[in-house]
């Protein structure tokens, strides 16, 4: 049985670390996992303690990795194996606690920045790509040799990316290779010019071009994977791409394409459908969705000030990786902003299975900001980074008498129109009025509290004042499930 507050412990313990069948086989472990490359940043840096953080689906492998880590660079390993929040994320937390001087991250990462410095490496892994079969579903996908195209990729397929675009670039004229954003060593000089970081990808643009001229190639995913549970990486590609671009994704194993203007048309949908619920809304329930990422106290402070500005109420929750179960003890909030990774902030959620919606930081920007360009104009971001000052896409509030505020809107949900908005300054407490009760007392007036006034079941009855004064006394002691006094059964 789930906690309300957290995820059970019994779950952790139950969960199985890989598949047998699955493992990699010895021969393999070295070119799967890079490990020369690995024994290099090991050795480079002079660790003694190197933490080895392992997604879920890789567990299987990680004594064997350790075992060759540790047998060759004389370090200690230690196995990070389940993190509070998204796996893509560095766990610099868990390395922490382990006392390790280095991190190495394996699978899929979403390759942003650390809250606290810590030498990281990626290794993000090789799969198998059918190169002539890509190569083959390319032609006949892009028949015209002059159209810009850009070849992706998800991470593990990054490899092959350079050697697919050697079989191509005879007859095409106008190819771009993207390349996974890793960082950078500190001591390392920065290439010059630095190419467009977007996406969590490096882009080499020409001068005078930009990313939106560019059509999209994206080789990765699988075609026995159901649209609902699309890869939060190509999600965050599909709803960033320019709308009037083509993108066409492709299996690296047969070679298949699909158009993916549909399922992309369908995300930009259900994005302004979650923006006109978070207009809509009067509380807002922000969900502490990372720990490890950079600036998310500045990212959390900035939501809260933008609700604050829009006359809406906000609420922090720090619950670990949102659940159906967790989020329906808070039946009070009208919708939830999870504060994560690009990549945690779209990964699938269970179909109907959340009784409020989630939405990201982008989505309750676009709603609160009466500044933010309108649907079509504005970029949608997948970073909370990009929205805080110092970014180029950030958008201040306009100030309070600013005529802005006082446009009326229409809910394109209920039809009903919505009063104008309500710019409260960013240092104001909040709501001070109140509210007079039949037993003449006073209490502040907030949309919690009036929510509450219409539950048929408001909890235990206080009855302040009523219950006489006792003294404390000694309670049972020992566990639920054989206390001190009940004896052995």
């Amino acid at each position: 049985m789930e906690s309300p507050f957290s995820s059970p412990a019994e779950a952790v313990l139950k969960r199985e670390a890989g598949i047998p069948g699955l493992l990699t086989p010895l021969a393999d472990l070295d070119r799967v996992y890079e490990l020369e490359r690995v024994f290099g940043f090991v050795r480079d840096l002079g660790c003694q303690r190197v933490a080895l953080q392992f997604p879920d689906h890789l567990l299987g492998d990680a004594g064997a990795v350790a075992a060759r880590l540790e047998e060759s660079t004389g370090s200690k390993m230690f196995i990070l194996g389940d993190t509070a929040y998204g796996s893509c994320c560095v766990d610099v937390l868990g390395a922490e606690q382990a006392g390790a001087q280095a991190l190495v991250h394996f699978g899929t990462a979403c390759l942003s920045p650390p809250a606290r410095p810590l030498p990281v490496t990626f290794i993000l892994g090789q799969r198998s790509v059918a190169l002539e079969l890509c190569a083959k579903a390319f032609e006949v996908q892009n028949p015209d040799p002059s159209a810009p195209v850009v070849l992706l990729s998800e991470p593990a397929c990054a490899h092959a990316l350079e050697a697919l675009a050697t079989l191509l670039r005879p007859k095409y004229q106008d190819l771009l290779v993207s390349s996974p954003a890793l960082p950078l060593p500190s001591d390392s000089p920065s290439p010059e010019p630095k190419p467009l970081e977007h996406f969590g990808r490096h882009f080499p643009l020409a001068p005078g071009r930009c990313l939106e001229e560019y059509g999209a190639f994206y080789v990765g995913g699988s075609k026995a994977s159901p649209d609902s549970d699309l890869d939060p990486d190509l999600s965050r590609l599909l709803l960033g791409w320019a709308p009037a671009q083509p993108f066409f994704s492709c299996c690296p194993d047969t070679g298949q394409t699909q158009d993916e203007g549909v399922q992309a048309g369908r995300l930009r949908a259900r994005r302004r459908y979650l923006v006109e619920r978070a207009r809509d809304a009067r509380v807002v329930g922000l969900l502490a969705g990372t720990l490890g990422v950079a600036r998310h106290c500045d990212a959390l402070a900035h939501l809260r000030n933008l609700t604050q500005a829009a006359g809406k109420r906000s609420y922090v929750l720090a619950l670990g990786r949102p659940t159906p179960a967790k989020l329906a003890n808070f039946p009070e909030m009208d919708v939830f902003v999870l504060l994560a990774c690009p990549l945690g902030a779209l990964a699938p959620q269970p179909s109907g299975s959340f009784f409020r919606p989630v939405l990201t930081p982008c989505e309750l920007e676009a709603a609160c900001n009466p500044a933010w360009p309108p649907p079509g104009l504005a970029p949608y971001l997948t970073h909370y980074a990009d929205l805080l000052p110092g970014s180029p896409f950030h958008v201040p509030l306009p100030p309070p008498e600013s005529e802005l505020w006082d446009t009326p809107d229409v809910s394109l949900i209920s039809g009903e129109l919505r009063p104008p908005l309500a710019c409260r300054p960013s240092n104001d407490p909040g709501c001070s009025s109140l509210t007079p009760r039949p037993q003449l007392e006073l209490a502040e007036s907030s949309p919690a509290a009036s929510f509450l006034s219409f539950r048929s079941w408001q909890g235990l009855e206080p009855r302040l004042g009523q219950t006489p004064v006792t003294e404390a006394v000694s309670g049972r002691r020992g566990i639920a499930i054989a206390y001190e006094d009940e004896g052995s059964s």
